[in-house]
């Protein structure tokens, strides 16, 4: 394993004291010299350095570390203090070994960088395991200086200067250790010398530490022990503060790449000379602090004084050294300058020799290709620019734009007192009342009825039609040029501003034009003159001095003119500007939306008017006939009566002893017929209804109260799932004992479809409350229909002869989740299908204010193993009767915890017994931790668009990359899942029954 041996030796020679300090073989290790380079700086007396011998050796850790680490787990459970790990500085992003000191968290921890001695806090994830053979003693020492203590008291600040001074002294510089002793946690107490200077004298002399007692016995420093994590968090990325005569301040904190001691010495001084605080040895020969005890203290005192003044002739003569170097360097860098001036303006002359032989070329060439582009620009419509689009718009509107019609406004102020009229009869109960509010109502209806003769003749002459039309493109074309418009008020002080924009803009653009016209007429006149003094024909002495002189003026003055109309024709509007033009564009936009919202409502009122004038003369001043719907009464009657008697036939053929099988068989496909014609009956009836549902909705309110025989208003109040043409006896209908022992439970066959019956007890209140629950229900489902995730209703009627209701419901044979997962259970694609019908039901319910209350395997259907669906529930029972029912799947039980503790029914608890239904999948977990935890913000409709349900479900392909992530997340789901066990075993409440 390699690196033991050196760190082996070293360690051999340490021996523990009871004072808690090792004492050092007085031959072979007192004042031993090691040869090290600082790294970092605990503070004014303590610091880390590395051996100058173990270059290669933290090369060769740094090469291992990069490839080892980036593939080695983070480290999980309890850290181990003594342990070597791996972990990834913040500021280079490289691996290095560390060891934990604390635990800050359950995320962080205080590590520190045992081959360098810094320390910082990295998160768990930033932490690694490393092999054996990385695992041996760190390359740092910790040192202390020999002799020197921190003066008690001491103040946060000149701690900090204390530890920059100690830095600007080591920091990776090579010093040479004289080992004194050993602390029992490996601090090495020692005397440092950079060259002739003795360190810890010059940190004390600054008084940033002082003097110790030393013990007769072994010249070690009595100091006080002090909490090694007091400074801790004070060293962490930056141990010591930054200075100003240091060029890199940064690296006093951190392991400093793969190089230290000589190499980086070196290498510093051959980049940064200068800026380190040096100690020459010539001048401190002459103070040599180990004197003998013959000399006086004034002759200390004038030596020491001799010294300062060396140094600080030294540090002169330096600074005028370097003040000499910068000069001279200046010097250097302004020649170079000169020369690069001396080469460019060189070339500058030959580059306008060249150019002024074909400058009037040039210049002619460039000014024709101007030329041009504003040709092609005076060609293109420049409308935008200066809003005449916009213009434009605000003439159409104001030309033709749409007034309400007069023959409107009295047609709302009638229809109001028609409606008004309508909902007295409505709310009427007394049928001699009635007849005076229908007379009073009908009055209006002729007023109405001429109102909107004159309203429709007045619309039909409009060009409604034509002008949506033109507003639409008118909309779309300005849309397409300015987008969507900012909401404002409108504000007829907007468009006068536009104007105003508009005319200032228009005149300042026709003058610049003006001017390039002008200035372009003059170029072809000096043309043209100019041609006549080249013509050797022309006999006509003309002077070419005055002639050809004024060119460069007429370019010059050309060129900018061209220019100028380029720039107002193609450079952006400023804010300003376009500031005006969409806050114009919003007031002609809103202008639109105006018009187009009153054509809305115009055509609207026709429409209702046509309507209202169809319905009106058919029946004016009569209701609808009933006549019809009494005839389909009358026809079920008399089927009725006929079924009965042929089942009364055939019950009688089956009692007597020498029955007739063919006969009786033909008994038996009569009754079949009848049974399929009254139940196309009783369709017809309901078609019936629902016609005079409408015109009761709409236009004749009277209709139940003139005609009560036909139970029109009893159909309205179920939403029309109520009829009173049905009967038990009629329906050849089979006991299902086995699905309810409560209630009665019959399984009949109507026209080729199974259907269920169920029967309730009512009396006087129940019977309604149980119509208008179950019609709640229905008009849910009927919203959506097969897409509302709910089991529909098909008849409510109510048995003459006993206080029962029937409810009669598709029958879905062993559907229920609670039978097909006992015989051939889901999988998982097919149980995300049912399960998010399932979420659409419970979405409609409580879209309609209905919490179901009775959710359980038994009462969740899977038709076809795909679609899920809801069942209905007991319409009898309120919701907390429902949901006071605790139902069980497995060991869990269906109530929620809040209604366990007397809370009332809610969507949430509905949430939760569906939550409860999705154990059985383990690809939904997720989602059911969410229904279980967070019910109080879940909804039905969040539970759609869950990702289970949204996404399919595919074979996914690893990915290395992934692996850290997909640890972490497992983590937190078995995390999740174990709350969800502990959870599961406080909820479990029993057995249940599945009704």
């Amino acid at each position: 394993m390699w690196g033991q041996g050196h760190f082996s030796k070293e360690s051999v020679a340490e021996s523990v004291s009871s004072s808690g300090v090792v004492k050092m073989d007085e031959d072979t290790h007192y004042n031993k010299v090691e040869d090290v380079v600082g790294s970092h700086v605990e503070d004014a007396v303590t610091f880390w350095a590395q051996n100058i011998n173990r270059n290669k050796e933290i090369m060769t850790i740094g090469c291992s570390l990069s490839e080892v680490c980036p593939l080695a787990n983070s480290v999980f459970g309890n850290l181990d203090p003594k342990k070597i790990y791996g972990g990834l500085f913040s500021e280079d992003k490289c691996w290095y070994r560390c060891k934990v000191l604390k635990i800050i968290s359950d995320e962080k921890c205080l590590v520190r960088y045992i081959d360098y001695g810094n320390t910082e806090i990295l998160n768990r994830s930033d932490i690694v395991e490393i092999p054996l053979e990385l695992q041996f003693s760190s390359v740092a020492k910790k040192y202390r200086l020999w002799g020197l203590q921190i003066p008690s008291g001491q103040e946060v600040t000149q701690f900090d200067q204390g530890r920059t001074f100690l830095g600007s002294l080591i920091f990776e510089k090579e010093i040479k250790m004289r080992i004194k002793a050993t602390y029992q946690d490996g601090t090495v107490i020692a005397q440092a010398e950079y060259g002739s200077v003795d360190i810890g004298e010059e940190v004390a002399k600054k008084g940033f530490a002082e003097k110790c007692k030393l013990t007769s016995t072994t010249n070690v420093c009595e100091e006080k022990k002090s909490d090694p994590g007091q400074f801790a968090l004070r060293n962490l990325k930056s141990p010591i503060p930054l200075w100003g005569h240091r060029s890199n301040q940064s690296t006093f904190s951190r392991p400093k790449g793969r190089l230290s001691g000589r190499l980086a010495l070196d290498l510093k001084n051959e980049n940064d000379a200068g800026n380190h605080v040096t100690f020459p040895k010539e001048s401190l020969a002459a103070g040599d602090f180990n004197l003998g005890s013959n000399v006086s203290l004034a002759k200390i005192k004038q030596d020491q004084k001799l010294i300062e003044e060396n140094e600080k002739l030294k540090t002169e003569k330096d600074a005028l050294f370097e003040s000499y170097k910068a000069l001279e360097l200046k010097v250097e860098q302004t020649l170079q300058e000169l020369q690069q001036e001396k080469a460019a303006a060189v070339d500058l002359t030959k580059h306008l020799e060249s150019t002024l032989k074909t400058r009037v070329g040039t210049r002619m060439k460039n000014l024709a290709a101007k030329v041009e582009i504003l040709k092609e620009i005076r060609r293109v419509s420049i409308n935008v620019r200066f809003g005449n689009d916009l213009s434009d718009a605000i003439q159409v509107l104001d030309e033709g734009c749409f007034t309400t019609p007069a023959s409107l406004n009295e047609l709302e102020i009638i229809w109001a007192e028609y409606n008004q009229a309508q909902e007295k009869i409505q709310t009427c109960q007394n049928a001699s009342e009635g007849n005076i509010l229908i007379a009073q109502r009908n009055e209006v209806q002729q007023k109405l009825c001429m109102a909107v003769e004159v309203f429709i003749l007045d619309v039909d002459e409009l060009p409604l039609n034509k002008r949506l039309k033109t507003l639409q493109d008118l909309s779309t074309s300005l849309e397409a040029v300015y987008g969507q418009a900012k909401e404002g008020t409108n504000s007829e002080e907007i468009l006068k501003e536009f104007y105003d924009w508009k005319c200032e803009k228009r005149q300042e653009f026709t003058n610049v034009r003006s001017e390039t016209e002008a200035s372009l007429k003059r170029l072809v006149a000096w043309f043209q003159r100019t041609l006549k003094v080249f013509d050797l024909s022309v006999e006509e002495s003309l002077n070419s001095e005055d002639t050809i002189s004024n060119i460069d003026e007429i370019l010059e003055k050309t060129e900018s003119s061209v220019c100028k109309e380029l720039e107002v024709s193609l450079i952006e509007h400023g804010d300003a500007d376009k500031e005006i033009i969409l806050n114009t564009y919003s007031q002609v936009l809103q202008k639109i939306r105006s018009e187009e919202r009153l054509i809305a409502t115009v055509q609207s009122k026709y429409k209702d008017s046509v309507e209202f004038k169809k319905q009106i003369t058919e029946c004016l001043n009569k209701s609808p006939s009933v006549d019809h719907l009494l005839s389909i009464k009358k026809t079920l009657k008399s089927l009725k009566a006929r079924l009965r008697w042929k089942l009364v036939e055939r019950n009688n053929l089956e009692e007597s002893d020498d029955h007739d099988g063919s006969e009786i068989e033909k008994i038996k496909q009569e009754i079949t017929q009848l049974r399929n014609s009254v139940f196309q009956e009783i369709y017809h009836e309901r078609e019936e209804y629902e016609k005079l549902n409408s015109l009761a909705q709409k236009w004749f309110p009277e209709l139940p109260l003139l005609h009560p025989e036909i139970g029109l208003l009893k159909y309205m109040n179920s939403g029309g799932l109520f009829t009173m043409s049905l009967e038990r006896d009629l329906l050849d209908a089979e006991p299902m004992k086995e699905l309810s022992s409560k209630r009665p439970l019959v399984c009949s066959e109507v026209n080729g479809q199974t259907i269920l019956l169920k029967g309730y007890s009512v009396d006087v209140d129940t019977e309604a409350r149980a119509i208008q629950r179950a019609a709640t229900y229905h008009r849910a489902w009927r919203e959506a229909k097969e897409e509302s995730g709910l089991l529909p209703l098909i008849f409510l009627f109510l048995c003459k002869s006993d206080p029962m209701a029937y409810l009669m419901v598709p029958y879905y044979p062993r559907a229920n989740l609670s039978a097909i997962q006992a015989s051939m259970p889901l999988t998982s694609e097919e149980a995300l299908k049912v399960m998010r019908g399932v979420a659409q039901g419970l979405h409609t319910l409580h879209k309609a204010d209905i919490i179901h209350g009775s959710l359980h395997q038994n009462n969740v259907f899977a038709l076809n193993r795909e679609q899920g669906i809801v069942g209905d529930f007991d319409f009898t029972k309120s919701v907390s009767q429902r949901a006071s029912v605790n139902m069980v799947v497995g060991d869990l039980s269906l109530m929620s915890p809040e209604l366990k503790m007397g809370k009332p029914a809610s969507p949430s608890s509905d949430l939760y017994a569906y939550g409860c239904l999705l154990l059985w999948d383990d690809n939904v977990k997720s989602l059911l931790c969410s229904l279980i935890y967070s019910r109080s913000s879940m909804t039905a409709e969040q539970v759609l668009n869950a990702e289970c349900f949204l996404i399919p479900k595919e074979k996914s392909i690893p990915n290395p990359e992934k692996d850290i992530e997909y640890t972490q997340y497992k983590k937190e789901e078995e995390l999740k899942l174990e709350n969800l066990d502990k959870y599961e075993e406080k909820t479990r409440n029993g057995e249940a029954n599945f009704d």
